[in-house]
């Protein structure tokens, strides 16, 4: 009989595995791949704080170690280098004596009268392109932590989800939904034809590549639309640095549509550096920069696909993964050798190439898709937009946010656009919304399923929360105090035999100051 079974060795796992064990509970961090930290480890080394009085307990542990790593003062960096993370995270996991595996596929999650029995998993990680041997391992768990991005375990044990936008109505939210197709820095400029065979929009045809063609519901209706996905590539100009090479089925037709807004900023104003569609500053240790997507043609993957993957099994999953990440490959290899590109950018950008000593298992490329956004639990409390912009006490805090609204694109789409003498057709991108939030409480409550549905189950990434609220809660420094907040609280009830509703939230969140959180400001 295990303990504690933690599903997922994200940063969230990771750090609700090391919290648990810590107490003297036997703990499994069971994770599909073969790395731990996810995105902290997997190419997003310049992590979002939001406002670092919040920031405690294991985010506060972590920058703390990173600056000892490298002998500088706190927060010299935005984050280490990847292997640097991972280093760290492995380092927590041995010296709290959690076992760990990788290679574990969810299989099946036995239930019974709202409590988990049994996981299953089989060996293997598919995920990372290699072939599982077909065998099965099953754990029988007191307590289950489900800290992976998808919330897989989550669904399978019966608890309710929400995938997309809810509309403005679900929870009066007046920034929810689908939302206005308005200029800004991550919107296409106007004038660029989605048809592939008439670039003056006048005609109709067959799309582009790269647009999702389905039609746009209301402004403010629900949809199922997810932020954008993506790879955020570690670049470095090191003497050693690997070049950038496209995938296998390289295709210069799939990029016409970026053309077309090269040519539009080439003729209005001048095409932005390299550095800014890329976001190419060294803000890692060693000159190293994490690319980011940064306005309308990025490393974000906008046709649609996210879309399909949260509810996809893991074959159209691996299908979808394999899409971004040749999208990475392919853009890169686009902005440095395509004639198109002015020649100042394809110039910055042949100064780069990715780091011989990160993802060498991987082929230099990150390990772990960008998803910022799958399925999010509907539990015992779902937090809202308005629990963050209006800010009030939660009697059961155990985590601060502080992280604005942060809703990456959603889709690029298109509309006929009413101008003399006819319409002309143009690409939109829509989605995107960033809107200050004061530091907010995260109550435990939003990390437990409904009573009726699991009494045995502890959710720390795909909260209870709207897709608004969400967009704030996602950030990595945040899952890494919510997963400690449900290591210990899985700990407390595994000690007790107890359901998870039945922790003890004046004694968790002692545990919790103890270990250097911070719940109120």
């Amino acid at each position: 009989m295990t303990d504690v079974l933690v599903y997922g060795a994200t940063s969230a796992g990771v750090c609700a595995a090391a919290a648990a064990a810590r107490t003297g509970q036997q703990v499994v961090l069971a994770e599909p791949g073969r790395h731990v930290g996810g995105m902290t480890s997997g190419g997003l080394g310049y992590t979002d704080v939001g406002d670092t009085r919040v920031l405690g307990g294991p985010a506060a542990r972590l920058r703390t170690a990173i600056a000892e790593h490298y002998d500088v003062p706190v927060g010299t960096f935005a984050g280490p280098e990847p292997h640097v993370a991972e280093q760290i995270f492995t380092a927590w996991l041995a010296e709290a004596g959690v076992d760990v595996r990788f290679g574990r596929q969810l299989a099946q999650v036995t239930t019974r009268e709202r409590w988990i029995e049994a996981v299953t998993f089989t060996r293997g990680t598919p995920a990372d392109r290699s072939t599982p041997d077909g065998s099965t391992e099953e754990v029988r768990p007191a307590v289950v932590i489900d800290a992976s991005y998808e919330g897989d375990l989550m669904a399978q044990a019966g608890v309710s989800y929400a995938v997309g936008r809810e509309s403005v109505r679900t929870h009066g939210e007046h920034l929810a939904g689908r939302q206005e197709l308005l200029p800004g820095r991550h919107t296409m400029p106007p004038w660029v034809s989605p048809f592939a065979d008439d670039a003056t929009g006048r005609r109709e045809g067959p799309l582009l590549p790269q647009i999702k063609p389905e039609p746009l519901v209301p402004v403010g209706e629900g949809d199922e639309g997810v932020m954008a996905y993506g790879y955020r590539v570690c670049l470095t100009t090191a003497t050693d640095r690997v070049p950038l090479s496209p995938s296998e089925g390289y295709d210069p037709d799939h990029w016409e549509l970026y053309r077309r807004v090269l040519h539009h900023w080439e003729q209005h104003g001048g095409t932005p550096p390299a550095g800014q569609l890329l976001g190419l500053q060294p803000n890692l240790p060693g000159g190293m920069a994490d690319g980011n997507s940064l306005g309308p043609i990025s490393l974000n993957v906008l046709d649609g696909s996210a879309w399909v993957y949260p509810e996809a099994g893991t074959q159209q999953r691996e299908q979808i993964r394999r899409h971004h990440l040749d999208h990475t490959r392919d853009f890169l290899h686009f902005l440095s050798h395509d004639d198109a590109v002015p020649e100042h950018v394809r110039t910055e950008m042949r100064r780069w190439g990715l780091p011989a000593g990160e993802f060498t298992d991987t082929e230099h490329l990150p390990h772990q898709l960008y998803v910022r956004e799958a399925r999010r639990m509907q539990g015992e409390h779902v937090l809202t937009a308005g629990d963050l912009l209006a800010a009030q006490p939660q009697p059961d805090v155990v985590a601060m946010g502080s992280y604005h609204l942060d809703v990456r694109e959603v889709q690029r789409c298109w509309r006929w656009v009413h101008e003399h003498p006819d319409p002309v057709a143009m690409t939109f991108t829509e989605g995107y919304l960033s809107v200050p939030v004061p530091p907010y409480p995260i109550p435990y409550r939003s990390l437990l399923p409904r009573r009726e549905e699991c009494t045995n189950l502890v959710v720390p990434v795909c909260v209870s929360a709207s897709h608004l609220a969400f967009s704030s809660v996602r950030m990595e420094v945040q899952y890494q105090m919510l997963g400690e907040a449900a290591g210990l609280a899985a700990a407390q009830a595994a000690g007790t035999g107890g359901a998870v509703h039945e922790v003890d939230v004046a004694v968790l969140q002692e545990n919790l100051e103890e270990a250097g959180h911070v719940l109120a400001v």
